[in-house]
């Protein structure tokens, strides 16, 4: 698709060559003789790029740049001016002007400039894309009294530069509440720079951490930044604190109370302005009892502590993480949107999450690919929740009590996807049955379906049938 072209002009002459010279190059063009007419296109329709001439009777060019961008802040607008002066130009890039051109125009010249402006709009369009898309994946998502709570703390905690040490269970979410804190504080257009402290073998974090000089060991053919370095500025973000050996917390704690330190095999002091977010999945407290984490470390890092609640005590967000998922992986994969059922949306509601909301994210996204419909039904959830990596224990759950329960369905090795349907539908039918003491009539109008299809289900899956009492 072409990019459009606005031409805001009051000379005739103009608006024709201009027109002329764009429709030749293959954009689309529209041309207008006053601000007023240009306002009102950008109000239904606003173009890729306008040329806007500065001296137009009523609204001059510079009015209506002002109102342009009062309309449409990403408006890319290219000034033309015949009778110029520095003082206009620099006025007009203030007001938010791409470029500056001077008449009389040079149409090899116009073209040029009209190609860098375009392109460049095209990169900030991305850019400000990958951006959303950034902002959507570390996005925190529910609104359960928990996560207000959560929300409350990150806005509370931002805008200061203090420390801030994050507690929870893995796959809770603790970095995207560092990502939070840092997008709130001052520091958000500065760099925020993530380490994984448990995935970094010890003899390699404190290079890690502060870097290296060439030749200070084997292996090092080159000057390496650290990451205090790299986060100057902005936000360090220390994942999995506790897992970080005394004598590397040593060398923190320094960094933390000077803002200084030495590269690995250097004798220069590197002086840094990083504000420092940690977080762990211990008890460092037990840790501290234990001699394995230092106290004054503990004390320097837990300003403002911050718990992460685990999924299963904010059940009510689970439908909104799924969703958020669902359109997620949607997008990122190019994955066709599919539906949760009710009975889906139960059981994955009353399971018990060991794995928090990663677990949730990987669960949706393999179901994504797995299911072959637009539906993911309760049987397609339960078999994907069966299915844990070896060595795990599968957490319990409970759908209505009973040895007919979820929770023993989950523990079941099914030999297919069909057995599973149809164990979870005998359990299902069984307790909608109970509900309704026995009543067929009811318990059809309840699953939506006929009362001779219930029948006939209850024989097919042999449903216990009791009498009632």
């Amino acid at each position: 698709m072409s990019a459009s072209i606005l031409v805001v002009d009051d000379e005739e002459a103009i608006l024709s060559s201009l027109s002329s010279i764009l429709l030749d190059e293959g954009y689309e063009v529209a041309v207008v003789k006053s601000g007023t007419d240009a306002l009102k296109i950008f109000t239904t329709d606003p173009p890729d790029l306008m040329l806007l001439d500065i001296w137009m009777p009523q609204m001059d060019g510079l009015e209506t740049l002002k109102r342009v961008r009062e309309l449409v802040p990403t408006a890319q607008v290219m000034m033309m001016s015949g009778h110029g002066s520095i003082e206009t130009a620099v006025k007009a890039i203030k007001l938010g002007a791409y470029d500056y051109i001077e008449k009389p125009l040079s149409l090899e010249n116009v073209t040029l400039r009209v190609k860098h402006a375009l392109d460049q709009h095209r990169l900030e369009q991305e850019n400000r894309s990958l951006r959303t898309k950034v902002q959507r994946r570390f996005e925190l998502v529910g609104q359960s009294p928990a996560m207000k709570q959560l929300r409350q703390l990150i806005e509370t905690a931002g805008p200061t530069n203090s420390r801030v040490l994050i507690g929870g269970e893995n796959g809770t979410g603790k970095e995207l509440v560092a990502r939070g804190i840092h997008e709130h504080s001052a520091r958000a257009d500065r760099p925020f720079v993530a380490v994984n402290c448990a995935a970094i073998p010890e003899t390699l974090i404190e290079s890690e951490l502060f870097g290296h000089e060439k030749g200070a060991f084997s292996g090092a053919t080159s000057m390496k930044r650290g990451q205090f370095e790299q986060a100057d500025g902005g936000t360090l973000f220390l994942d999995e604190i506790g897992d970080m050996s005394l004598s590397t917390q040593a060398k923190v704690l320094r960094a933390l109370q000077e803002q200084q330190f030495n590269r690995v095999g250097g004798t220069k002091l590197m002086k840094v302005d990083v504000r420092v977010l940690a977080a762990s999945n211990k008890d460092l407290q037990k840790e501290i009892e234990k001699s394995a984490f230092r106290e004054d470390l503990f004390y320097r890092l837990n300003v403002v502590p911050i718990i992460v609640p685990p999924l299963r005590e904010r059940r009510e967000d689970i439908a909104l993480l799924i969703r958020h998922f669902l359109k997620l992986h949607g997008e990122e994969q190019g994955l066709r949107m599919k539906e949760i059922t009710p009975d889906a949306m139960a059981v994955f509601e009353q399971y018990e999450w060991p794995g928090n909301i990663r677990e949730l994210g990987n669960l949706v996204e393999r179901l994504m690919i797995i299911v072959p419909g637009s539906t993911i039904d309760a049987a397609q959830a339960t078999m994907a929740l069966q299915v844990r990596p070896s060595g795990s224990s599968v957490q319990t759950m409970s759908a209505g009590g009973g040895s007919g329960s979820v929770s023993a369905l989950l523990g079941q090795p099914f030999d297919s996807l069909r057995d599973a349907r149809n164990a979870f539908e005998k359990e299902y039918i069984g307790r909608k049955l109970r509900e309704h003491h026995w009543n067929i009539s009811r318990t059809a109008e309840d699953l939506k379906i006929e009362r001779s299809h219930l029948h006939r289900k209850i024989k097919l899956l042999d449903v216990e049938m009791r009498p009632e009492s």
